[in-house]
């Protein structure tokens, strides 16, 4: 390939602390939690967040989240290990589908790192003008999907030859990521059992966000009702439940801790679990709903709880983000 023909695929995730201490874990979330995107708010109630963040949250928070990413840690982060994978393998499949002509593949993180917006430079500076940004999150948020686009945004603000730069918006109801997750569950109950029912648990957003406008919860439930199509579920087989909600606001319900105390008592008392907004395991999959929410369903009258891990790199999900090039980048990179 040509050095004006540079192609790149770079798969961006949302981001993890360097470190689980509390000092990596305190960076971490001060970048997180200052973007405008993940915490809404103008004037007066942006400056009573931000004094309540960097006064509170910032001294109080890192210690026992990074306690949370010690239980899941294994010499690095669960999430960048996967996206490490996903590159690397996502990549071996490109060279065999375009040959020659095949994409280099990239990981960065929104926040953290591999940062997003050095990548970018650091692919500029390679030679590399055509750029495939694929998120990681098959349903799209201004809270997750929306501060990619504003880092791309502010990095072309700054150059006079801008990069020729696509990105994919949002999968939640591709053909090939609803088989993709038709497929994983269905070998994990062929492998494990069957349970009463599967529950589908979303990384929730507050409910003030979803009534603005922002079409996440929408695509959370479509992506749910293609699933249980495809796997040929009646309505009472399973349940689209929202997770991870922080701070005193409404936040989406169903929410799914409160779900899990509930169902023993209604006759539910095995239960399989997965979380079809996130592509890798993280602190979210790993501790909160592996560990914390099997404690709370146990605890209600549960008798068996399995969590159906993330895609993560699984041959189905590579095949769905070379798909994703083939669709996105084709003209770019040619058939071989």
């Amino acid at each position: 390939m040509s050095q004006s023909e540079k192609t790149a695929i770079v798969l961006v995730n949302l981001g993890t602390p360097d470190k689980a201490e509390p000092s990596a874990v305190r960076r971490y979330l001060k970048e997180f939690l200052s973007d405008r995107r993940v915490v809404e708010g103008k004037g007066l109630r942006r400056l009573l967040w931000l004094s309540v963040l960097n006064g509170i949250i910032l001294n109080l928070r890192p210690k026992k989240v990074a306690k949370a990413y010690a239980s899941i840690w294994e010499d690095d982060s669960p999430m960048r290990k996967i996206l490490d994978k996903q590159v690397a393998e996502l990549h071996l499949l490109l060279q065999k589908n375009y040959g020659d002509t095949a994409p280099d593949v990239f990981a960065a993180m929104t926040y953290g790192l591999p940062n997003l917006t050095a990548r970018l430079e650091k692919l500029s500076e390679s030679g590399y003008k055509k750029i495939l940004i694929v998120p990681m999150y098959p349903q799209y948020s201004a809270t997750t999907t929306a501060p990619i686009y504003d880092q791309v945004a502010k990095y072309q603000l700054k150059q006079r030859c801008v990069l020729d730069i696509r990105i994919v918006n949002s999968y939640y109801s591709h053909p090939t990521y609803i088989s993709a997750l038709a497929n994983h569950i269905q070998q994990f109950k062929d492998q494990n059992g069957t349970a009463d029912k599967l529950m589908l648990s979303y990384h929730g957003i507050p409910k003030e966000y979803a009534d603005k406008g922002d079409p996440y919860p929408a695509q959370c439930h479509e992506t749910s009702k293609l699933l249980a199509a495809k796997m040929g579920l009646s309505d009472n087989e399973w349940i689209t439940t929202f997770q991870s909600r922080f701070g005193p606001a409404e936040w989406m319900q169903p929410y799914t801790d409160k779900t899990l105390e509930t169902l023993p008592e209604n006759g539910i008392k095995k239960l399989h679990i997965t979380c079809p907004a996130f592509s890798a395991d993280c602190l979210e999959t790993l501790e909160e709903i592996a560990i914390e929410n099997r404690d709370v369903f146990l605890e209600a009258g549960g008798e068996q709880y399995d969590y159906i891990p993330a895609l993560n790199a699984q041959a189905s999900f590579i095949d769905l983000l070379a798909v994703l090039v083939k669709e996105q980048a084709g003209d770019w990179v040619g058939e071989r």
